[in-house]
């Protein structure tokens, strides 16, 4: 059977039991709506100080070493938590497909995104990033068949209208480096599509281990081939000081903000958390004023108010909806 087919006859099933009113159809691997919304704010506030971490390391770093070593660290950091917690090392087989494809999906997202703010401020390039959200919705809808409310909808198209207001992206101001985040935005998309399908057969911890550890299996063969081949933009360099500190803080805060993303799709929908994740903007705008002295005009300010609204509206609805 495809994962396609698996993913459409878990939300049937999962619609299925959400419709029944008798208490013993309840299923412990229902979803815990509010858990999740609450576990997908706490990434949107450390998502950024990964790529402030990015932004710093490719002063002076190449952006595919700087890809490769977000997934050795990731992969070095899981591993003691896999003993530590319990679980094994293995995975069923019929997982090795689609972590795989999730695998290459965060390789792709990751590489273009770096690209992207390696010239680009961190809240511009985040701004393109955000039609995610949208490409999510409809592949959630189309492809998972889950249900999206209007009023869901509607908060992600206002949550979108503030991330305008607080970025004012130009394509012309940085030409072709504009689709840098566009990429990352339909891997991204992807990403948390097949992590949402993925999460239902494995546990969190050992599934960002096994994906950091295929994405290094992916990626250092290639920089071996970069350096002895001389290749501009995949030739490795060694990293000296400061620049060591960046790479360890691009693997850490990749491994706490995507576990923090895993498990919220582990307890909710990803069409339910798509107009949350427009309150990563709000964190970026900060910690690119701390970092990078770079400081929001009035306009910019009523957006993240507005996505900031949209985010706890979200968050309260589903609460309110939990409650009943």
């Amino acid at each position: 059977m495809s994962v396609s087919k698996q993913i459409v006859g878990q939300n049937k099933d999962q619609l299925r039991r959400m419709n029944s009113s008798s208490p013993s159809a309840a299923d412990p691997n229902t979803d815990r709506v509010v858990l999740g919304v609450g576990l997908m704010i706490a990434f949107c506030v450390v998502a950024p100080l990964l790529d402030v971490a990015s932004k710093l390391a490719a002063d002076k770093i190449p952006v595919a070493e700087i890809t490769t070593s977000r997934f050795v660290l990731q992969a070095v950091l899981m591993a003691p938590m896999i003993s530590l917690l319990g679980h094994r090392f293995t995975m069923p087989q019929r997982l090795i497909w689609p972590m795989i494809l999730r695998a290459l999906l965060l390789i792709a997202s990751t590489y273009c995104f770096v690209a992207a703010i390696s010239v680009m401020p961190i809240a511009d390039a985040l701004a393109i990033v955000f039609v995610e959200p949208f490409i999510l919705l409809v592949l959630g809808k189309w492809l998972l068949k889950e249900q999206i409310g209007p009023r869901r909808l509607g908060a992600a198209v206002v949550g979108f209208a503030g991330v305008v207001m607080v970025i004012q992206p130009s394509f012309a101001a940085f030409g072709a480096y504009a689709l840098f985040p566009l990429a990352t935005a339909v891997g991204f998309a992807g990403y948390m599509l097949s992590t949402r399908s993925i999460s239902r057969h494995i546990h969190p911890v050992p599934m960002q281990f096994h994906t950091a550890l295929i994405g290094s299996l992916l990626c250092v063969p290639v920089m071996i081939w970069g350096h002895f081949g001389a290749i501009a933009g995949l030739d490795p360099v060694w990293p000296h000081g400061i620049y060591w500190l960046w790479l360890l803080g691009v693997g850490l805060f990749a491994t706490i903000s995507h576990l923090l993303m895993t498990f919220a799709l582990r307890f909710a929908p990803s069409t339910t958390l798509a107009p949350l994740h427009y309150l990563e903007i709000v964190s970026a705008v900060f910690f690119g004023y701390v970092v990078f002295a770079d400081f929001p005009n009035k306009i910019a300010l009523f957006g993240m108010i507005i996505i900031i609204g949209c985010g706890f509206y979200i968050f309260l609805r589903e609460q309110k909806m939990a409650q009943m």
